[in-house]
């Protein structure tokens, strides 16, 4: 979509004369990138960046590429040398290149509708899902496939919930291996914390050192999860490191999560994250530092280009204490102030360069991250900077009549959201209020989702588009249904529905679920794996889903939290929480909550209600009792 500026006079005639140069960044303008590329792959059978379209007067391509050199290079074809021959066909023949131009449309937008209704989803979905992931398993290096390997733990995520279902420990041996093997490689910043964008090999060693503001959202959420799951404080570790990261150096004064990190400082990739043995121990000293670079794989032959990435893949904190004959939490204590040095040695380097854009979907992941966090882990300061960026998102990134913006930066909120930014939105602010009770994060969703299904629902055909009706109308409007780095929309959207119309009781958000999930079938059907987060959405349809009542006073919290912790920190995909107060506050959950009704404190202490299909359980006071309940949904 861009191209560089050119020095050429005859060059840059011709684009004052025939061409108009515009530079769009892919996230602040995903619905033309995922447009424009499917162009791309149509018209040259491969996509990529930077992606460069030449269109006609009328928006229409007729000619794509994913890189051209300035000049002729290496046998491939130059910008200078392709804009004059461009120029010389269009004054040549402007009806052909129309033409071509029209068929160029037609294959881009059978690509992007392709499979999207017809077929048929149920519980075997779930299963064949499984099967395939378990067929594409590493079972050396975790993850799935070969090289390059992207973190992608929405899956992760999926198989939680499976094993969680059907009690198949394949599924966790599969998570379990994957979250370790990534951790230990060197996509993880041991020093500085948090996950690069992806690894380039398959044992998660060489990073592309970019690191993405929603791959560590989602990394929190399955980490967190598999710490629920297994009870085991590694993984807790992992997310709490990963949020000391985002909050330290990812979060704008207002509250709200910056986008990104390059992977390039001082005009080299990755250079700010490497060491040698002689800087490590110039730092820690000589005892220190040889520990530090015998555990981390720091050597003089180097693992990365003659330097080192600090990894655990060819070991384990506790193996090496082993064969060290040191305690384990004398090791601990060591490594970690060795860090720390570390840490503080790095920070004099030149920084990577920091994406500042504030984007409303990947805040919105990172919302339901730190929710989550908050209530699994008992942090109220994560859902105190959960809260803070919501009120930064509602605050700067929505006009006066409500519709949500995409992007925020240098105090300038732009572009119409998409499908992402209201369902991942939704997605946090649901999240938010399951762990704080504030209601009104409750209604902001409900109202944001109500406006989700105006502006993207596809009335004929059912589904969401990308984006809304109000919008610049593109070549098409696609609906994007699979997972990639990041979950669908469309996925998000499927489940949020279902959790709003069972919080609600809100006949038409469980109808506009169906329908939702019923318009991309064929699209799950044909390749499961490929859709996580709908996977996710069928399996709280088919699945026994629960809402699970705590009616107490917050001013009595020596009942009210321990009976609130017990459910908050197990691992229930498909059970809601609901906190029903007493008087004013307890007549305003009633009003959006119905299901509360009738759902009191016994004798003034605490009582749960565990209910499924709208019958529930005796109520219940005991702890224990309560646990057993609701593990049970």
């Amino acid at each position: 979509m861009a191209h560089e500026s050119f020095e050429d006079q005859t060059v840059a005639d011709m684009l004052s004369k025939d061409f108009i140069s515009i530079k769009v960044d892919r996230e602040e303008r995903p619905d033309i990138d995922h447009i424009y590329m499917a162009v791309c792959q149509a018209m040259t059978g491969q996509g990529g960046w930077p992606l460069t379209v030449f269109l006609t007067p009328e928006k229409k391509p007729f000619f794509a590429g994913t890189y051209f050199p300035r000049s002729r290079k290496y046998n491939r074809a130059g910008m200078v040398e392709i804009i004059a021959q461009l120029a010389g066909k269009w004054k040549e023949d402007p009806d052909r290149i129309r033409e071509a131009a029209d068929q160029v449309i037609t294959e881009t937008t059978s690509r992007l509708l392709e499979n999207r209704s017809g077929g048929v989803m149920s519980e075997e979905t779930i299963h064949e899902a499984f099967r395939m992931y378990e067929s594409n398993f590493d079972a050396e290096n975790g993850g799935f496939g070969s090289s390059p390997k992207f973190p992608t733990s929405h899956n992760l995520s999926f198989l939680l919930r499976y094993y969680q279902k059907t009690g198949n420990a394949r599924a966790l041996e599969i998570v379990e291996k994957t979250l370790d093997s990534m951790y230990r490689g060197g996509m993880y910043d041991h020093i500085g914390f948090g996950f690069s964008r992806y690894s380039v090999d398959e044992k998660w060693l060489v990073p592309h050192f970019e690191k993405m503001l929603y791959d560590n959202a989602l990394l929190i959420m399955t980490y967190i999860e598999a710490f629920q799951v297994t009870g085991k404080a590694k993984y807790a570790e992992v997310a709490e490191q990963i949020i000391t990261y985002v909050l330290r150096d990812m979060t704008d004064e207002g509250g709200a999560f910056y986008s990104a990190e390059d992977a390039d400082s001082d005009g080299e990739e990755g250079k700010f994250y490497v060491w040698t043995p002689d800087e490590v121990e110039d730092i820690l000293g000589i005892e220190e530092g040889d520990l530090y670079s015998e555990l981390y794989d720091i050597s003089e032959s180097g693992n990365f280009e003659g330097h080192n990435i600090p990894n655990l893949i060819g070991t384990t904190m506790e193996s090496f204490a082993r064969r060290k004959q040191l305690p384990l939490d004398e090791l601990k204590q060591r490594i970690e102030a060795a860090r720390v040095k570390l840490f503080a040695h790095r920070e004099q380097r030149i920084h990577p360069g920091k994406d500042d854009k504030i984007l409303t979907a990947w805040n919105g992941l990172m919302i339901a991250a730190l929710s989550k966090a908050a209530r699994a882990l008992d942090k109220p300061a994560y859902a105190e900077a959960a809260a803070k960026a919501t009120e930064f998102i509602l605050r700067e990134l929505r006009r006066e009549d409500g519709r949500l913006l995409a992007r925020y930066r240098d105090g300038e909120a732009a572009f119409l959201g998409y499908v992402d930014d209201y369902a991942f939105l939704v997605w946090g602010l649901i999240e938010l209020y399951e762990t704080t009770f504030e209601l009104r994060y409750l209604r902001e969703a409900v109202q944001l989702n109500a406006e989700m299904l105006r502006l993207f629902g596809d009335e004929e055909k059912g589904g969401l588009f990308f984006y809304g009706s109000d919008a610049e109308q593109l070549l098409t409007r696609p609906k994007e249904i699979y997972d990639g780095a990041m979950p669908s929309g469309n996925g998000a959207a499927a489940l949020n529905l279902l959790r709003l119309s069972r919080l609600t009781y809100d006949a038409k958000l469980s109808q506009a679920a169906d329908v939702q999930l019923q318009a991309f079938a064929g699209a799950v059907a044909s390749y499961p794996p490929g859709h996580a987060l709908t996977l996710a959405a069928l399996d709280f349809a088919y699945g026994e889903a629960s809402e699970i009542v705590i009616a107490g006073d917050p001013a009595k919290p020596e009942t009210l939290m321990p009976m609130l912790r017990t459910v908050q920190r197990q691992y229930l995909p498909n059970a809601l929480l609901i906190l029903h107060p007493p008087g004013a506050a307890g007549e305003e959950v009633r009003k959006l909550i119905p299901l509360v009704q009738d759902k009191l404190p016994l004798g003034g202490q605490a009582t749960a209600y565990v209910c499924q299909n709208f019958a529930c359980q005796a109520p219940t006071q005991d702890l224990e009792e309560l646990e057993n309940l609701s593990s049970k949904h």
